[in-house]
């Protein structure tokens, strides 16, 4: 079944796995159905960006003693488990792709890590308030933006460098930076609408927090079949003329049913 067909299970199923609930052979399933579409590579980078705030707001619980020789000898047995699997299997470059090669990936799997960390420690110290704790994280999610559009910009050898969602209620781009470029100090990075046969149109001029925000209308990125991001003198340039720089990032545009 195409799952990004979908909406509502692809939802669901990014969350598990960026929770780390979705396990065995239907998380492998869905890392490879990841590889080979983007609305479902989408999905999940916008779930482990939620889950990764929430970890932010969860107030600290000191763990016990005993937790971190277990965490210790759990990440260790990854780290063979991983090491062995290369050993036996290196694949050609025919068969990488930039999701399984991708340093994100890395990253993602801290946050796995961290994830785990966090839900031994917090299932040691709130146990009696499951309940509690549940309602709590419904209430964020409810509180989440709307997505409408999102789109993965990658670099010329397909490695992504920026999550962009589109809330059409708070009229908002969020681009988040999950890849490891950065401009020089006299450069800026520009965001481009690229319309079906017309001329660029900006989007803004991006400043360089790894999470960002720029105020746009739904009009600006309906009916847009892809989005780029250029290299420009500090400051960005006028919209009206397109880019004047190098075109370092670029990528589908794809509506999300909401």
């Amino acid at each position: 079944m195409d799952i990004h067909r979908h909406p509502d299970l692809l939802d669901r199923l990014a969350a598990a796995y960026a929770l780390g609930t979705l396990r065995g052979a239907a998380r492998r399933r869905f890392e490879a159905l990841a590889r080979e579409r983007a609305p479902v590579r989408a999905a999940a980078l916008i779930w482990q960006s939620r889950v990764a705030s929430l970890n932010e707001l969860q107030a600290p619980v000191a763990a016990p003693a005993s937790v971190w020789p277990r965490v210790h000898n759990l990440v260790q047995a990854e780290r063979e488990r991983q090491a062995m699997a290369a050993a036996r299997a290196t694949p050609t470059p025919a068969r990488r792709s930039w999701w399984s090669s991708l340093p994100l990936w890395r990253g993602a799997a801290g946050a796995g890590a961290l994830a785990t960390v966090l839900a031994v420690v917090t299932t040691v110290g709130v146990k009696n308030d499951l309940g509690g704790q549940v309602l709590n994280l419904q209430a964020r999610l409810a509180a989440t933006p709307q997505v409408a559009y999102v789109a993965v910009l990658n670099d010329d050898s397909a490695h992504p460098a920026m999550l962009v969602t589109f809330d059409p209620q708070r009229q908002t781009l969020t681009l988040q930076r999950v890849g490891g470029y950065q401009e020089a100090a006299d450069k800026s990075l520009q965001l481009w609408a690229l319309p079906p046969g017309g001329a660029p149109r900006s989007l803004g001029v991006l400043g360089r927090d790894p999470l960002l925000h720029l105020t746009a209308g739904e009009g600006q990125v309906r009916q847009v079949p892809a989005l780029a991001i250029s290299l420009e003198p500090q400051g960005g340039v006028p919209g009206e003329g397109g880019p004047t720089g190098p075109v370092l990032f670029q990528g589908a545009l794809i509506e999300k049913m909401l």
